[in-house]
């Protein structure tokens, strides 16, 4: 939820141009990241806690492409960009283990 919150303030400094374009997907796919792990786990079923992990999964990849388009369009800076980038890497790999450990599980 952190990562979402911290998506959303850089988003904010965007162009208005894009705010239902670059910035609206940004920020959809930031919520969709935690949403999903919640409702997954939610579900109280194994089999929907993966799929919802496997979206939450793809969401962040998402992510990491759309702050990449935002950093050739010069609205991220590299300063800015590369912290978010290694942030979203660092989920990235802790979602990883977990539909790893969930997998074993089931």
């Amino acid at each position: 939820m952190a990562f979402a919150t911290i998506i959303y303030q850089y988003s904010s400094s965007f162009p208005s141009t894009e705010q239902y374009g670059l910035t609206s997907q940004l920020r959809r796919a930031a919520i969709s990241v935690p949403s999903n792990i919640a409702e997954g786990y939610g579900r109280h079923s194994t089999g929907d806690y993966l799929r919802f992990l496997q979206i939450a999964n793809g969401s962040l990849y998402e992510i990491q492409t759309q702050i990449e388009i935002a950093l050739n369009l010069d609205y991220l800076k590299k300063s800015e960009f590369d912290p978010l980038y290694l942030q979203s890497r660092e989920i990235e790999r802790m979602l990883s283990s977990l539909i790893q450990k969930v997998r074993a599980t089931a």
